[in-house]
């Protein structure tokens, strides 16, 4: 507050850019507001303000009863999709995805309903959402590439939920598909998230799209032994075994004739499901067996020559 010369007194007000009000205006105004509180009438003012609350309180209790009802027709809509792609017999992993993408858009309109019942502009609030939503999307690209991959392994079906894979370095038993991963479970029980756009891009070994798959074992034999004598026992060990299918029969070849060993390689077909135990249990029998039909395995040999001078 400065003191001019005239016997005025002026005030300078902070705002954006420094004001001059004359102090006369200032008293003006401060009486103005004096007088309206003064006459203000307060029975209209709290009728006022106990419609505003109850045309609130209104609103809110419409846009819930809006919601619950919402979320039961969602709910019933999914539970007839559910029914229908069952008796289509539509895959597991494609009816997870259509559900939860169903459920995602009707999840979707049914908020932007409560919100406009609530007296929000919703067009505006669209207009926000899709900026925002596009600058997410540019700064999100890898997760709109795995939702592409995603689609992509739903439609191409390389593999479907309980199928046995190995892919990205990684095997085991596919428990889910989601949007944006493939969940597998390893032989040890460990849950591998794996991303769809790395995994639709990558070569995928399925060991589960045929029933029956092929055990190879490799056994070393020392140079002098009997190859026929090793082949019987060998074959009698995987005839005793009812997980062996018998046709494809079981065979016994030479493989090579390596620098220690002549090298046998055994063929044999079981069902996908007894892979692992048969390929361990009889690497165990023939380590054990073999011996008893005269059959040795080598250890590996170096002959060295020393030449003196």
């Amino acid at each position: 507050m400065i003191n001019l010369k005239n016997g005025i007194m002026w005030t300078f007000l902070a705002t954006e850019a420094p004001v001059i009000v004359p102090d006369s205006v200032q008293k003006a105004h401060f009486a103005e507001a004096v007088n309206r509180i003064v006459n203000l009438d307060v029975s209209e003012l709290v009728g006022s303000l106990l419609r505003e609350s109850v045309w609130i309180v209104i609103k809110v209790l419409i846009a819930l009863a809006i919601y619950f009802v919402g979320r039961w027709i969602v709910r019933r809509i999914l539970r007839v999709v559910d029914v229908a792609m069952q008796h289509r017999n539509v895959d597991t992993s494609l009816r997870s995805f259509t559900r939860n993408t169903i459920s995602a858009v009707f999840t979707l309109l049914l908020i932007l309903i409560v919100v406009s019942t609530l007296g929000v502009n919703v067009t505006s609030l669209i207009a926000v959402a899709s900026a925002a939503t596009l600058a997410i999307g540019m700064a999100l690209s890898g997760t709109a590439q795995n939702f592409a991959g995603g689609v992509m392994i739903l439609l191409m079906k390389p593999y479907r939920i309980g199928d046995y894979i190995s892919a990205q370095g990684q095997s085991g038993t596919v428990r889910d598909i989601k949007l944006f991963s493939t969940v597998i479970t390893t032989a040890d029980n460990q849950t591998i998230y794996i991303p769809n756009n790395s995994i639709a891009t990558a070569i995928i070994d399925n060991y589960s799209t045929a029933e029956l798959r092929r055990v190879d074992w490799t056994v070393g034999i020392s140079y002098g032994d009997d190859v026929d004598a090793a082949r019987k026992a060998i074959l009698s060990m995987l005839a005793a075994d009812s997980r062996i299918m018998p046709d494809p029969a079981p065979v016994v070849w030479v493989a090579a004739l390596a620098d220690s060993s002549v090298n046998l390689s055994i063929r044999a077909w079981v069902k996908n499901g007894d892979y692992w135990n048969v390929f361990f249990e009889h690497n165990e029998q023939f380590y054990k067996e073999l011996p008893k039909a005269g059959i040795s395995f080598p250890f590996p040999q170096m002959d060295v020559h020393v030449k003196k001078e």
